[in-house]
């Protein structure tokens, strides 16, 4: 009895002290006799049997949730995937020795996903898939911007946040757009008007109508101030008195062309600018601290302007966030601050969003506007009376008749060879002394002289393209 309680007491120290001796040796230096570990792979849901080259007696897992082994026969060993993740598997011999050990990686199964992506996407046959215990890899490349969201959707539930993206978009990436700004504005204007003065010899009686302020009278009436509209004047004398006609007839016709042709290139989605124009001074009246006004410049830009977001979606569609805009100085329309005469700006702007195929065009914008506009100013009855009316009214007609469109044409295109590009300074050939002193030209006669580019200077580079080109159909 008392053998018995010494031994239960002696194998309870042992157990308490084990951890401590192993913790004081590390890990490091337990050795097994066994060779260096095999790794295997493995799917959920699938199985291997795998052959020992010595008798098994047992097996031991590291994490059964993970894999499930069973022993067939002393030599055979049935491995199965139960779940996602890595595991040991050690299997031990007949003399209580560890023969072999294996690492098993549990990798999801991906052959659904596959045939989910076949069925949903068939023409997207450079797709990779590799899938690990812990996340999946697509790689490879699909057709457009657009497909690419759609099969990381579709690999997303099968394994939610552990998705990596190494996939490509294939084919050309830059856009070169081409906006022409075209419009028509044709004016027609007729002015027809009468002032009348009279006065006799000694000024002390006179008379002065101002319909319309085409003429203006001083507070002592002796004189008379003309307007800028006033192109005619007729005076005589008779009975003493002197009569003046101030007359204002006008016709004036008007025609104005607008084209312009901003051509930009960026990459798909980026964004680009372009300005083809200038910036002229505004005037800003400030308070400074001490009560006082201060003037400070601002540049407003105008002229021809382009601004463009491309997204290529596929090699036959380009979506376009696009504001081309043409502005120019209008003096007539100008103000006065401070003393300085601040123009104002005639402006066509266009903001909108398209998708258009490579090399289509779409009329964006335009307008088509016809104003008319009269004016009569005349003396009540007197400006009635027939005939004679028309010396005591002033008559204005202005007809305005204005035709805008925008349109676009994106382009996707690829580098080309400088040699093969010509510029507009090609042709132009410089006068010489006599050519430009003696007979007035600005341009010489002969075949110019072109300096050798850089592409030419260089040795060139096989399947190297440089500058821009329209990408053929089997080339995007």
């Amino acid at each position: 009895m008392k053998i018995n309680r010494f031994s239960v007491w002696f194998s309870v120290i042992c157990f308490l002290l084990i951890p401590y001796v192993c913790q004081a040796q590390g890990l490091s230096r337990v050795s097994l006799e066994t060779a260096s570990a095999q790794e295997f792979n493995l799917t959920v849901g699938k199985s291997i049997i795998v052959k020992s080259p010595e008798k098994v007696k047992r097996v031991s897992l590291v994490a059964p949730e993970t894999v499930d082994a069973l022993v067939l026969t002393p030599w055979q060993i049935y491995l199965a995937g139960k779940a996602p993740g890595i595991t040991t598997v050690t299997l031990w011999s007949e003399e209580d020795r560890v023969s072999s050990v294996l690492d098993v990686e549990v990798a999801p199964d991906i052959a659904r996903l596959k045939e989910r992506l076949v069925r949903l996407f068939p023409e997207e046959r450079s797709i990779k898939i590799d899938a690990t215990h812990d996340s999946l890899t697509l790689s490879g490349s699909v057709s457009s911007t657009a497909v690419l969201p759609q099969v990381l959707g579709v690999a997303e539930p099968f394994f939610p946040k552990k998705v990596i993206n190494l996939m490509e978009v294939s084919g050309t990436h830059q856009v070169m757009i081409e906006v022409r700004v075209a419009e028509m504005s044709r004016g027609l204007l007729r002015r027809l008007g009468f002032n009348l003065a009279a006065s006799n010899h000694d000024g002390k009686n006179f008379g002065v109508s101002l319909l319309n302020n085409l003429t203006r009278a001083t507070p002592g009436g002796t004189t008379f101030g003309l307007s800028d509209k006033i192109n005619a004047l007729i005076g005589f004398v008779s009975q003493g008195a002197s009569w003046t006609f101030f007359i204002d007839a006008l016709k004036e016709e008007g025609l104005l062309k607008v084209l312009a042709e901003p051509t930009l290139i960026t990459l798909s989605g980026k964004q680009a600018n372009f300005l083809a124009g200038g910036e002229f001074p505004v005037p800003v009246p400030q308070v400074s601290g001490g009560g006082g006004q201060t003037i400070t410049i601002e540049y407003k830009p105008f002229g021809v302007g382009l601004t463009f977001t491309p997204t290529v979606l596929s090699s036959k569609k380009i979506n376009m966030q696009i504001m081309p805009e043409v502005s120019e100085l209008d003096f007539s329309n100008a103000v006065t601050v401070s003393g300085f005469t601040i123009p104002a700006l005639t402006t066509r702007r266009v903001s909108t969003v398209v998708e258009l195929g490579d090399g289509q065009s779409f009329a964006i914008a335009g307008i088509i506007k016809d104003e008319n506009r009269q004016l009569v100013s005349k003396f009540p009855v007197l400006g009635d009376l027939p005939v004679l009316g028309a010396l005591f009214r002033s008559s204005s007609f202005q007809k305005n008749e204005t035709e805008l469109v925008v349109i676009a044409t994106p382009h996707l295109v690829k580098p080309l060879d400088l040699a093969k590009q010509t510029l507009p300074t090609d042709p132009y050939v410089e006068p010489n002394d006599v050519e430009f002193y003696l007979y007035g030209q600005r341009e010489g006669k002969g075949q110019p002289s072109m300096p050798p580019s850089p592409a030419e200077k260089r040795q060139p580079v096989e399947g190297e393209d440089f500058g821009h080109v329209k990408p053929k159909e089997g080339q995007r």
